[in-house]
C-alpha cells in the first residue's frame, strides 16, 4: 500500500490530494478551530472516498466555521446543512460535529484549550487515543482517530522520511 506521500508524488500542483498533503496533512494546526475542522474532515471521510471529501473541504470548513458557532447550531441549522449539497449530508455526522463542538468547549473551559488537552494526554498509542476519543466524542472510530491524530502530528505516519514535509516531532 502506498503512503500518502508516495500517492501524491507527481500529481499536479492543483490536485486536491496534493494541496491537502502540502498544506495541512501532518502539520500542526494553528488554533483549536483548525484542529476541530480537521476532525470534521476525518469524520466526514468515514465510509467515503477521501477524494470526495477533499473536493468538498472548502464548503465543509465554511459550514463548520468555528467551535463556538457550531456548538450553537440548532435543529434549524441541521436542516440547513442537510440541504447543503456542498457538504456531506449525513445527519449523524452533522449531529456529531455539533456534539463534539460542545464537548470541545467543555475541555477548553477545563484545560484552557483543546490543544492543551491533547498535549496533556500525549503521547498515546493509536488504541489509547481511540479509547480516549470514544469516551469524549461521537463518531470517532479507529480509522477516523488514526488519520486525525496523524494529520495533526500526535501520531506518526503523516509523512515518510524523504518527504519534504516530514518532521521528527513524534520521534524525540
Amino acid at each position: 500500500m502506498k503512503t500518502y506521500c508516495e500517492a501524491v508524488r507527481g500529481l499536479p500542483e492543483d490536485n486536491v490530494h496534493r494541496i491537502h498533503h502540502d498544506t495541512e496533512h501532518g502539520s500542526m494546526p494553528e488554533s483549536d478551530d483548525d484542529i476541530f475542522r480537521r476532525l470534521i474532515l476525518e469524520i466526514n471521510q468515514a465510509g467515503l472516498s477521501f477524494d470526495i471529501v477533499l473536493k468538498k473541504k472548502k464548503t465543509l470548513y465554511e459550514a463548520y466555521p468555528s467551535i463556538a458557532k457550531v456548538a450553537k447550531y440548532t435543529q434549524k441549522d441541521i436542516k440547513r446543512l442537510m440541504n447543503n449539497s456542498g457538504i456531506i449530508r449525513n445527519r449523524l455526522k452533522i449531529e456529531a460535529a455539533i456534539y463534539n463542538a460542545k464537548k470541545i468547549q467543555e475541555l477548553q473551559k477545563e484545560y484552557g484549550s483543546l490543544r492543551k488537552w491533547l498535549d496533556i494526554n500525549h503521547p498515546k498509542t493509536k488504541d489509547e487515543w481511540v479509547k480516549l476519543f470514544k469516551k469524549n466524542f461521537k463518531f470517532t472510530g479507529g480509522e477516523i482517530i488514526n488519520e486525525f491524530m496523524m494529520s495533526i502530528c500526535y501520531l506518526p505516519g503523516a509523512h515518510v522520511k524523504g518527504c519534504k514535509l516530514y518532521i521528527n516531532r513524534l520521534h524525540k
